[in-house]
């Protein structure tokens, strides 16, 4: 069904420039939404306060120009000046002008609130799993039409012509109804015997009577009977979903200080957030590792205080495990987030390559390397393990890495690392 508006523009209005600027001005309230998680986080106060500028909200008008073109006007006189007279400046401030707003304060900005649901959803608007493939499922969600045989009933657009024609020539040959071409035999024969001088009248008769019966009998029964006709039948049937396992591994070794499991946590948080709010088929698997790695709740990775020496391979034979277990590469879309302050044990790095580069990214859609670092320092150089991971990032394998060592870089990397632009994905490295 096609719906076309054909309602006149307002006056002084166009639709055109409406929509335009509906458009402009959702960027500025997803700019400030931005804005705002940076500095304050997604899930701050409840009464999330947005400013955007007021100037950005005026609608365009069409009106006529000021300038150009050629006017005539017809003024009426007056008592104080004639034609030659100059006429004053207005004094200062009596002007057509608006000063500023004494308390610093002026309408060059918009403020509205926005509920914490409206917030969240605004913000994750344009995020998503990469490269998100459909495989076999366990659940369904929406159903699709297909077709499911034929029916004596439907709409004009459903008519299955092949079949009704099928119905309609198995019913005149059943019925023996007699076929156009038979009757035109039956009637040049007629012509050709009456034509004949010795013709017999009883013949004649015979013949006239035949061709009078078939043309009966063909009336009576229809090329096409209503019994005859087939509508397309279709049924709704269940539409799978695309299921994916998210695996978060998190190092909560001793080289993590507080305020370095603090931006991990925040991070794991906020893609928590995401895929529940957006993905109803998604799957998460908490790993926390130190020199020993193992699959524990959300509430047990989020709060535990368990520390100890840094293996990373650890985490990575823990998730290499739980793959094979749980989650067949067929079946499911496999993305992986870690978080580390980039520590290892030299002589597991190379232990560590392999199983990314052997076991773990051939099966994955997507792994992300967030590296954290110490607040009170610029992030300039690289772990061994950030190199490490480099080098595999080089050679066009899924896997994307960024560094933060402040509150405020979390969600602006977040963002880089589940955009839907891919273009940012492909970088892998920063």
């Amino acid at each position: 069904m096609n719906i076309i508006d054909r309602r006149l523009n307002p006056k002084g209005k166009s639709l055109a420039n409406r929509q335009r600027f509906l458009r402009r001005a959702r960027k500025q309230i997803l700019d400030a939404v931005r804005e705002a998680s940076a500095r304050d986080g997604i899930t701050g106060p409840a009464d999330n306060r947005i400013r955007i500028r007021a100037d950005t909200l005026r609608e365009p008008h069409l009106h006529h120009g000021a300038e150009g073109g050629e006017r005539w006007h017809v003024a009426p006189g007056n008592k104080e000046y004639i034609e030659g007279d100059r006429i004053p400046r207005p004094p200062q401030g009596e002007g057509r002008g608006r000063g500023g707003s004494p308390d610093g304060e002026s309408e060059d900005a918009f403020q509205f609130v926005l509920s914490r649901d409206e917030f969240i959803d605004l913000f994750l608007e344009d995020l998503e799993l990469p490269d998100l493939l459909r495989k076999e499922l366990r659940e369904a969600e929406g159903v699709t039409p297909r077709r499911a045989g034929f029916q004596t009933s439907g709409a004009a657009a459903n008519l299955n012509v092949v079949r009704t024609m099928r119905n309609s020539l198995s019913r005149r040959i059943a019925l023996r109804r007699p076929r156009p071409e038979d009757i035109a035999a039956r009637e040049a024969e007629f012509s050709r015997l009456s034509e004949e001088e010795a013709a017999d009248p009883a013949t004649l008769a015979e013949i006239a009577g035949e061709i009078e019966h078939a043309r009966r009998r063909a009336r009576r029964i229809p090329f096409i009977d209503p019994i005859d006709v087939r509508y397309n039948r279709f049924e709704d049937v269940p539409r799978p979903a695309a299921s994916a396992v998210m695996f978060c591994l998190m190092d909560v070794s001793g080289s993590m200080t507080a305020h370095m499991k603090d931006l991990a946590k925040r991070f794991y948080k906020l893609l928590y957030l995401f895929l529940s709010r957006r993905y109803k088929r998604v799957e998460i698997v908490f790993i926390r590792h130190t020199h020993i790695a193992r699959e524990v709740d959300e509430e047990t990775f989020f709060s535990s205080t368990e520390s100890g020496g840094t293996v990373v391979s650890t985490a990575l034979e823990e998730m290499v495990r739980v793959l094979r277990a749980r989650y067949p590469r067929e079946q499911w879309n496999v993305y992986a987030a870690q978080a580390s302050d980039g520590d290892n044990m030299p002589a597991d790095n190379a232990h560590a390559v392999a199983l990314l580069e052997q076991s773990i990214l051939p099966l994955c859609q997507y792994f992300a390397y967030l590296e954290v670092g110490p607040e009170d320092e610029r992030y300039g150089g690289s772990t061994e393990l950030w190199r490490a991971y480099q080098r595999i990032a080089q050679t066009g394998m899924p896997i994307a890495m960024r560094k933060v060592n402040h509150r405020s870089q979390i969600y602006p990397v977040f963002r880089q690392l589940f955009s839907r632009d891919k273009a940012v994905r492909s970088e892998g490295v920063v």
